[in-house]
């Protein structure tokens, strides 16, 4: 749709042989540089046959807009581009220029792979076996031994610690989180020598008090005056930024950085650390030659 001026909302199309996720994701990277129009999502999943293939573009006359795919059958793909051509509609086979790059590099053609990217192999179970590691190790619940662990989260409540290890579990790292506070000593194996990252989480004492303060309403608990009160969280942080100087562990200021803007930070740092030390040469309690005392 062209004009002068843009429309309110569209209609967007996504049609995956798969469970639609890799759409989703590109989708939603290009949909968010255009916040003044709404996308109206149609997500068309595990669409692996002529028959299927039919409803789907039946739907997307009804409702035309634009069409983003990720199949790999060769007749589907022809017929998605005839009626996307009929309806007057643009499609694109998001998959297709990357795997051009591929081609003319690797000088090999593709071997189409029907839902490739989900293919049970090691690295999916690794996540998987990642996943149900943080669950089991979520708020303070760490493992015996912490070498088990590729990450451990420490801060203040309200830092997006859980958030934080789920997403990596999803990238495969095992992430344990703890929270800390004053008053309370550290579980002692934190402290003696394991091969865990540690990485602290932290943030401004307003978001950290916002955040606080809608959790309190949701619960409908009106006796958590200090959780809520500013001052309060300020000695808090204070004391978490003096906790991770003291062991030389590095910490993330969260309060304007998303959860994946976080994660990847703190999978740049990890990488560092294998680079600088080796994976499984780390000093007692952490990283003592990182930037420790002074947020990433």
């Amino acid at each position: 749709m062209t004009g002068s001026h843009p429309p309110s909302a569209f209609h967007l199309h996504l049609i995956s042989d798969a469970t639609g996720e890799t759409l989703l994701t590109m989708a939603k990277a290009a949909a968010v540089q255009y916040p003044q129009v709404r996308a109206i999502e149609h997500v068309h999943p595990l669409v692996r046959t002529d028959k299927q293939l039919e409803r789907v573009l039946d739907e997307v006359a009804q409702a035309p807009g634009i069409v983003l795919y990720t199949v790999v059958k060769k007749t589907m793909i022809r017929e998605i581009e005839r009626r996307c051509r009929l309806l007057k509609v643009p499609c694109l086979h998001v998959l297709q220029p990357i795997m051009k790059v591929f081609e003319s590099y690797l000088g090999a053609p593709q071997t189409p792979v029907v839902a490739g990217q989900h293919t049970l192999d090691a690295d999916y179970f690794r996540r998987i076996e990642a996943l149900n590691f943080a669950m089991a190790h979520d708020d303070g619940q760490l493992p015996q031994d912490l070498s088990m662990a590729d990450i451990i989260l420490v801060g203040i409540s309200r830092t997006s610690k859980t958030p934080t290890s789920i997403y990596l579990a999803q990238r495969g790292f095992k992430t344990s989180n703890l929270p800390l506070v004053p008053g309370i000593e550290l579980p002692p194996a934190l402290t003696e020598p394991h091969t865990a990252f540690v990485v602290g989480l932290v943030a401004s004492a307003d978001r950290i008090a916002e955040i606080r303060r809608n959790r309190v309403q949701l619960l409908g608990d009106r006796s958590l005056g200090d959780y809520v009160d500013r001052g309060q969280i300020a000695n808090e942080i204070q004391y978490s930024r003096w906790l991770c100087a003291q062991h030389g562990w590095p910490l993330i200021d969260v309060t304007r950085r998303s959860i994946e803007e976080t994660a990847a930070t703190i999978i740049r740092l990890l990488h560092d650390r294998h680079v600088r030390v080796g994976p499984l040469q780390e000093p007692p309690g952490g990283d003592r030659e990182g930037s420790g005392s002074g947020d990433v």
